[in-house]
């Protein structure tokens, strides 16, 4: 999870506001009240999760988490969700929230082979969403593939290939304002697991609509030097 903490800065705890100091404007209650929900959160056993700093500048209130699909002591996956909050709205969100996240992983070389890969990992995305049920809007994002060859010292290596998606969408208001934060992590946790090869949890009274998740086999985790 460590190589992906550059991309965001703010406070240890994963909220932030533009102050970017204690003391500061209080969290708007329906900032707060989706916050409390992501905390609250338990996610499958596959996934380590943890605040971390979001990102500044993007709005006037952001909180952000990392996470990890883990299995045999091996990140399978890592990935980042960060929660943007505008109590002003926000034209291009179409909202007041925004979820944004960047889910990344190592693929066989053999599977990067298929053309229509990114595509279905795009699909992956909507489908976690979809399939819990969850309303959303201006979903927009990448797919990327990136290929590692090995040389000299390293030759004996296996050519690599990643992954990466890194997409935004925002999230349907609920009772008071504030989305279903909870069940959005879900359904990300569903995508992390997904790209990671790792297959459905069996979906059970409070995790609804988890099933229907086709897993990547051949797997390997992150390179590591």
């Amino acid at each position: 999870m460590a190589a992906a903490q550059e991309q965001f800065s703010g406070h240890s705890d994963g909220t932030e506001g533009t102050d970017g100091g204690e003391g500061g404007p209080v969290p708007p209650p329906v900032f707060r009240a989706a916050v409390d929900a992501l905390r609250a959160a338990r996610p499958r056993p596959e996934i380590e999760l943890e605040p971390t700093r979001p990102p500044r500048r993007l709005a006037p209130w952001a909180y952000a988490l990392e996470a990890a699909a883990v299995e045999g002591g091996e990140d399978l996956a890592d990935g980042r969700l960060v929660l943007l909050h505008d109590p002003a709205g926000h034209e291009a969100w179409q909202g007041t929230f925004r979820l944004v996240t960047l889910v990344r992983a190592e693929l066989e070389p053999e599977m990067a082979a298929d053309p229509l890969l990114p595509a279905v990992c795009w699909s992956w995305l909507t489908g976690a969403l979809e399939a819990r049920g969850l309303s959303y809007g201006e979903a927009s994002g990448t797919v990327t593939q990136a290929g590692s060859y090995y040389f000299g010292g390293l030759a004996e290596r296996r050519p690599a290939t990643q992954i990466e998606i890194r997409a935004s969408w925002t999230p349907e208001a609920g009772r008071g304002g504030a989305p279903d934060a909870a069940a959005h992590l879900a359904a990300w946790g569903d995508l992390l697991c997904q790209v990671a090869g790792l297959p459905p949890s069996a979906p059970g009274p409070a995790d609804a609509g988890g099933g229907g998740v086709v897993s990547l086999p051949q797997r390997r985790g992150p390179h590591r030097p």
